[in-house]
């Protein structure tokens, strides 16, 4: 396995461990990557798929996490009035960089720095939902209430 993967995948059980809680990351022979894809490889909705998106400030360059629902789209302008300003998509090096992953592995936990973290009301309405571990093959199964608790973040409607 590549070592940068591992490290992300690893980095994000320490991070679990350290925060507290006994959830187990899982590698799975398929990947991960898209909501779609995640729902299928762990045999559940596709709104329990808890997805990590990166936003970019227009204006401040800062990054913002917003983790949805897999079954909804981020209205972008609604994000724009939570954050004080316009966001916009970055690139794939500007998520790696800001948050230690890539793109389909972005975990909510054992980011490389502090992010602002949206959460996305609709995920409280399952008993459990599933969330990406450090690379695109790698989740992990927990419920709303341990991923507000692990992120600290704002629970916000996001479409």
């Amino acid at each position: 396995m590549n070592e940068n993967r591992l490290n992300g995948v690893q980095r994000v059980q320490k991070a679990l461990q350290d925060l507290g809680f006994a959830l187990q990351v899982e590698e799975l022979p398929q990947t991960t990557r898209t909501s779609a894809e995640a729902a299928s490889a762990v045999g559940c909705q596709v709104g329990q798929i808890a997805k990590s998106l990166v936003f970019r400030g227009k204006h401040t360059g800062r990054p913002v996490l917003v983790i949805a629902s897999g079954a909804n789209r981020v209205n972008e302008n609604l994000l724009a009035e939570l954050v004080g300003e316009p966001v916009e998509k970055p690139d794939a090096g500007y998520v790696r960089d800001r948050t230690g992953f890539v793109i389909g592995g972005v975990a909510p936990v054992g980011l490389a720095e502090p992010l602002d973290v949206f959460v996305d009301r609709e995920l409280l309405r399952y008993p459990e939902i599933w969330a990406a571990a450090g690379n695109p093959n790698a989740v992990f199964r927990l419920t709303g209430a341990d991923l507000l608790k692990i992120t600290g973040g704002k629970l916000v409607s996001v479409k």
